[in-house]
């Protein structure tokens, strides 16, 4: 009876062991999704996904899914993206939503990159052709080398619009980008026509257009439709093939950590520049009044976030040179006569070092004429403030100190006694008793005027009479008399 107790209590135990054995696979599977929401790829934006990619491998989820919505961005942070893709020991889904999102630009190369490139409905993807590094028009080559006008026209219906010839520069970068985008496509199995025309000729498509053309994989309503969608699909890492095992996964969201939110707020050109200038004037303003306060504190703060942005931005290092000179030259307007020529100057680099600052193919991560420009004016303004204040308070009297004394009257309260070569002997001025000095004997109530001050002793003489003039002492002693 033991012995059938105990066979009966192993096969139990075996049959659990079994059952948890394999539901322990399906319970634990996990996935793991990020957002980037209507940003441009950023140094930040490479940051965070590569950070997220690192989280997926060491938490071995089942793939890392990106919810995908850009305008596009910088390229070599886009090519960062790409590697860490490309290097990822997870199989990454990009998944262009929400609805009404798009990956355009630098987005098309971070889907093309992805082992399963999706889309939600009415969203689209595509215009990836590159823009002119430091976004200055480019002239046409002044000899083409195939035979033919530097200006074509395009046909499109009724009317033709002339199409300038490309520059060797252009040419270059346009054949590099094309190079990249067909590589990635080959990759992953995509339509390589596709891509090469959305990097030439900046065509896009809509979700069903990038499924039917081969662009993306799949359309997907929501994340639950997409992980059924993909189960099971086969995928190819670094390290081989992994089939996809998603289907009722538990999907978990890895956000940005305060610090990364803080750099994605200030890493903006716009923003960078202000903090800088902001700093200046904080500290500007702390020098030129005594001890350490509010101001010097913030500016400090405001310069420390500045520089922080600009570490994570294509700083051009010609256009902060230039930043720099023109505060040097607003500073020392307040010391040369130059008349304003060199705040002028200050404006001028000022505002070129603000729009060289940034060196970024893409318009809207470069700083704006319309914050630079009123910015260098205000600052102008300032200091011409801050110049003729200076001009006027040298050429008020002093107000305190020894200059003060000096020229004024004072009335001897005693008989000056002599010490030596000199007579000594109290007076009164300003309402205060002080010691004096006089080369001349000085009787008590004679109006005497100050010639200088040396430390508590005053060097005075006897003043001339004025006529008219009555000393309060002399008002006194008539009074008296009376």
């Amino acid at each position: 009876m033991r012995r059938l107790l105990l066979s009966v209590f192993a096969l139990v135990l075996s049959l659990l062991f079994s059952l948890a054995t394999e539901t322990a696979p399906q319970d634990q599977a996990e996935v793991l999704k990020i957002r980037v929401n209507n940003e441009a790829i950023t140094p930040v934006t490479a940051r965070f996904i590569a950070r997220s990619i690192r989280s997926a491998e060491e938490r071995q989820v089942r793939c890392l899914v990106i919810f995908l919505d850009t305008p596009g961005g910088l390229v070599e942070s886009t090519r960062d993206v790409v590697k860490s893709i490309l290097h990822s020991k997870v199989p990454v889904v990009v998944y262009v939503a929400p609805t009404g999102a798009r990956a355009a630009s630098a987005g098309v190369f971070i889907t093309m990159a992805a082992h399963v490139a999706a889309m939600a409905p009415a969203t689209n993807i595509g215009a990836a052709h590159p823009v002119q590094i430091g976004g200055l028009p480019t002239s046409p080559p002044q000899q083409p080398q195939e035979k033919q006008p530097a200006e074509q026209t395009e046909k499109k219906g009724d009317g033709e619009s002339p199409r300038r010839a490309a520059s060797p520069m252009e040419e270059k970068i346009v054949n590099d980008t094309v190079a990249w985008a067909r590589s990635l496509a080959e990759l992953r199995g995509r339509n390589v026509e596709w891509i090469t025309r959305a990097v030439k000729e900046s065509i896009s498509a809509s979700a069903s257009e990038a499924v039917k053309e081969g662009a993306v994989d799949l359309v997907a309503e929501d994340i639950d439709d997409l992980l059924n969608k993909i189960d099971g699909r086969e995928v190819t890492l670094l390290d081989g093939k992994v089939k996809l095992q998603v289907a009722g996964a538990t999907v978990r969201t890895d956000e940005m950590w305060w610090g990364e939110r803080l750099l994605a707020v200030i890493a903006n050109p716009n923003l960078a520049v202000l903090l800088l200038l902001f700093g200046f004037y904080g500290i500007l303003f702390e020098l030129y009044t005594p001890g350490w306060g509010v101001p010097g504190t913030v500016g400090v703060i405001c310069l420390v976030l500045g520089f922080f942005a600009l570490s994570v931005l294509p700083t051009n290092y010609v256009g902060l040179a230039l930043i720099v000179i023109a505060l040097a030259l607003f500073v020392a307007e307040a010391f040369v006569p130059s008349f304003g020529l060199l705040t002028t100057g200050g404006v001028v680099c000022l505002i070129l070092g603000g729009l060289m600052l940034v060196d970024s193919p893409v318009g809207f991560i470069r700083v704006s004429p319309w914050v630079i420009v009123p910015i260098a004016l205000a600052t102008a303004a300032i200091t011409f403030f801050l110049v003729g204040s200076i001009v006027k308070a040298h050429r008020v009297a002093p107000q305190t100190g020894a200059e003060l004394m000096a020229g004024t009257e004072a009335v001897a309260v005693e008989d000056f006694t002599l010490a030596g070569e000199r007579y000594t002997g109290l007076v009164r001025t300003h309402g205060e008793l002080w010691k004096a000095i006089s080369q001349t004997p000085v009787t008590a109530g004679q109006r005497l005027e100050i010639q200088s001050r040396e430390g508590l002793t005053l060097s005075v003489n006897p003043a001339k009479p004025q006529p008219g003039v009555v000393t309060p002492i002399e008002r006194e002693r008539r009074k008296n008399i009376a």
